[in-house]
């Protein structure tokens, strides 16, 4: 039996067996696939476990090898300087004299004079209207006064004559009849008069002159049309140049400055830039100052009087104002990359003579774009890190490298060979061949702008500007 069911059950063919060993192969190759993929999943969400440790280390209490090894830092000693107050302001050119050339007569053009832009003056001669009816009038007016002034001779003789022959022939009532006969006729001479000045005006209207100096505008009529003294846009609109003025507002808060020097008889002078408050244009001074303050913004109007003889300004033209109203001198000044702002409040890094920084508060003045007075806090040749703030502490080891001590800059006046550079004056360029002296930063030449760019400046309590790392608190690295 057993036999039998051995013949009935079919044995696996060589090929059954072949097919299953290639289903085992890949059932491997997957599962090989899947844990790659898993490790490179790992590692993608956890690349820089090391690194960040790492640099958590470095930098917990800048313990190890960073608090040992010295900053590099660039300092500037605390120095003397000039410091100016300037109110800045946004102003428009206005013209101190614009008039509209309009007819004072009707008639046709006959002439155009004029010039579209040219400078003219006073009295100069710019356009012609017809004036023959003008002139026809005064002839026939002439002699209507001709023949009225005869008639009046003629009655005078009469009074004269009844005047002496009053007690004999001629009464009273007469001699009073022609007296009032020789007062009609002299009513009617004057009539007469004053009719030819009319007309002689007249003619003159047609003879159209420059009512004043200016620069002329774009004309209005052509020759040949029809002109009457009410026409809106007139012949052509006359705008003075020569002095020109600019309008410009500040806020109220700075009026008691300005009208103080003015009443002790300073002379406030006022710069105007272009519109990117880049280029100088002008320099004028200040003329007069609204005689009230507009509610609505808190401003008061102030206008200043520009020669402007090289016509760089034209009325509605929009320029950035500069006013000067003091300059405080001899002041002891800090370049302002030096002056952080954390927790202490205003404050310094004050290198001492060991090499160690310390966090000096300080009290600031007014400033500008590269130095801020100071009112307290540091001593004339204390130095000040104004690179390399942010890698700083309370007592943290620098080191000051050659050639890297900036100037302050604000003053123009050239130091003395081996002075310090006094604040607000840039320091002098090494001569062809000899190296910048120790302290002396680089030449900016190739900087854009070096020589155009101005600087602004900023009113009492705009303290100085933050440098690297002013954000942050005073030894903000203590953990």
């Amino acid at each position: 039996m057993d036999d039998e069911i051995d013949k009935r059950l079919p044995l696996p063919s060589v090929e059954a067996t072949q097919r299953v060993k290639p289903r085992r192969r890949r059932g491997w190759i997957v599962m090989l696939l899947l844990l790659a993929a898993a490790g490179g999943l790992a590692v993608w969400l956890h690349p820089f476990s090391r690194p960040q440790q790492t640099a958590e280390e470095g930098r917990g209490g800048r313990s190890g090898r960073s608090r040992l090894t010295p900053q590099p830092v660039a300092v500037a000693p605390v120095a003397t300087g000039s410091i100016p107050i300037v109110f800045d302001a946004l102003g428009t050119v206005t013209s101190l004299s614009t008039v509209t050339v309009r007819p004072q007569v009707s008639g046709q053009i006959t002439q155009i004079a004029l010039t579209e832009g040219q400078m003219v003056r006073k009295g100069d001669f710019l356009a012609q209207i017809d004036d023959r009816n003008f002139v026809a009038s005064l002839h026939q007016l002439t002699g209507q006064l001709k023949h009225d002034q005869a008639l009046l001779d003629d009655a005078r003789l009469d009074l004269n004559r009844d005047e002496k022959l009053t007690t004999n022939a001629i009464t009273i009532q007469a001699v009073d009849l022609q007296r009032a006969t020789v007062e009609a006729d002299e009513g009617t001479v004057a009539s007469d008069q004053a009719q030819i000045e009319a007309v002689q005006l007249n003619i003159s209207n047609s003879h159209i002159v420059a009512p004043a100096d200016g620069r002329l505008g774009l004309r209005q009529v052509d020759t040949g049309n029809y002109v009457t003294p009410g026409d809106a846009n007139g012949i052509v609109v006359i705008t003075q140049m020569q002095p020109i003025s600019v309008m410009f507002s500040l806020p109220e808060d700075n009026l008691a400055a300005v009208t103080e020097e003015m009443r002790n008889g300073a002379t406030l002078p006022v710069t105007l830039f272009d519109r990117d408050d880049v280029q100088q244009i002008a320099s004028g001074t200040l003329q007069t100052v609204d005689n009230q303050i507009d509610p609505t913004t808190g401003t008061v109007k102030m206008r200043a009087i520009f020669a402007n003889t090289d016509q760089a300004l034209f009325p509605n033209q929009f320029v950035n104002a500069h006013l000067l109203v003091r300059t405080l001198s001899n002041v002891m000044v800090v370049p302002n990359a030096a002056i952080q702002h954390g927790a202490p409040g205003t404050f310094v890094y004050v290198v001492g003579a060991d090499d160690t920084v310390s966090v000096r508060p300080i009290a600031t003045g007014p400033g500008d774009a590269t130095a801020t007075q100071v009112l307290s806090g540091l001593s004339l040749g204390d130095k000040v890190v104004v690179d390399g703030v942010d890698r700083l502490k309370d007592g943290a080891k620098v080191t000051v490298p050659d050639a890297a001590t900036p100037a302050i800059a604000p003053s123009a006046t050239a130091p003395a060979a081996g002075q310090a550079p006094v604040a607000g004056q840039a320091p002098a360029a090494p001569t062809a061949g000899q190296p910048p002296a120790q302290g002396a930063p680089p030449a900016a030449t190739n900087a854009p702008g070096a020589q155009q760019r101005h600087h602004r400046h900023r009113k009492n309590g705009a303290g100085g500007g933050t440098g690297a790392g002013g954000s942050g608190d005073a030894g903000g690295d203590n953990g």
